[in-house]
């Protein structure tokens, strides 16, 4: 086990330098630069402030008493932390199915965060029981939760070393698809983001949307292929771009609600009539997209149920389920209105 002194050396200042960074003492200056020398050594050498002694809590213990397990929760989010309802909606079935099996969810952090090795350090520097991971994170940030953490369940993560629940981005996107087809489209765009690794073209969507055009003969013009970054605001500069271009397809398939209502904004401030002009379908099937102006057509996707069978899977591993990772992917359907 590391020691502070070893976290010293690694950041090259000395031990008491260390201790007043992690208690955040700011009677004596030190420097950005310093603090942030010696987080990284904090992470990168795995190192616990060492406490008054507790009791070891072991697996046949949780089963007994509750009150010592903690579950913790990241949110996957690219702005606020609370101002995506697709998230949101997961989050309320996470918390539902802890509170109805009589846990808490003691924290919740978002990926952008937890890249702050101070937040990542201070969130779990006390024992964590279970984590509900909503973001694959990068590989030093997930390395170090892996480390800490003996129980974490994703939601349509990319790691393949811990349970993921989640629905087949590639099959929505064929459904997607296939219904602009069937109403006589054959000029599609697809509008998304990159994710994690900042590739459009890698994501199972756009993987979707772009095998289901070749089975179907058609042709994906590169320029109604749009990485809006799952930003409101560059979706909708970006389809008044194509506006004023005028170079838009007959239909686009979006990758979620929120970037279809942005897009509809567009097209409705540029005079483009939906879906006479050009027709939208979406991803999600969130509360509000049945209010947009037109109801927007979408792919519904279990988003509750999807937290609660997450819950599910962390309490059956902490109750010492130890068999192999495995994939739970639930049911979609398509959800037609008028926007197609």
């Amino acid at each position: 086990m590391s020691t502070i002194r070893d976290v010293a050396k690694l950041a090259n200042v000395s031990t008491a330098t260390v201790s007043r960074v992690l208690n955040n003492d700011t009677k004596y200056k030190i420097t950005d630069e310093t603090r942030e020398r010696v987080w990284q050594a904090v992470t990168q050498l795995n190192y616990k402030i060492s406490s008054s002694p507790k009791r070891k809590v072991s697996t046949k213990d949780h089963s007994k008493s509750k009150s010592h397990i903690k579950i913790g929760c990241v949110l996957s989010v690219t702005k606020d932390k609370y101002n995506d309802p697709y998230f949101m909606s997961i989050l309320s079935g996470v918390e539902e199915r802890l509170l109805s099996a009589g846990y808490n969810l003691d924290f919740i952090r978002t990926g952008i965060e937890l890249n702050n090795n101070k937040i990542l350090f201070n969130t779990f520097s006390e024992p964590i029981t279970g984590l509900i991971l909503m973001e694959s994170l990068n590989n030093e940030t997930y390395e170090y939760i892996r480390k800490q953490v003996p129980y974490i369940v994703g939601i349509d993560t990319e790691r393949e070393d811990i349970d993921n629940v989640g629905y087949d981005h590639y099959h929505v996107a064929s459904m997607a698809v296939n219904h602009l087809i069937e109403k006589g489209h054959t000029h599609i765009g697809y509008i998304g983001g990159g994710g994690l690794r900042g590739n459009l073209k890698g994501s199972r969507r756009y993987q979707g949307y772009y095998a289901t055009m070749h089975a179907a003969g058609l042709t994906v013009n590169p320029d109604w292929v749009m990485d809006c970054m799952w930003d409101e605001t560059v979706c909708i500069e970006q389809i008044n771009h194509l506006c004023q271009a005028k170079n838009l397809p007959t239909a686009f398939f979006v990758g979620s609600d929120l970037m279809a209502m942005a897009a509809l904004n567009g097209l409705y401030n540029n005079d483009i009539s939906v879906p006479n002009e050009v027709a939208v379908i979406g991803l999600s099937n969130i509360e509000v997209s049945k209010y947009s102006n037109p109801p927007l057509s979408t792919i519904d996707v279990p988003t509750k149920e999807i937290g609660m069978v997450a819950v599910d899977n962390l309490i059956d591993r902490i109750n010492g389920n130890q068999l192999l990772p495995k994939k739970v992917i639930l049911p979609t359907r398509l959800v037609v209105r008028s926007s197609t």
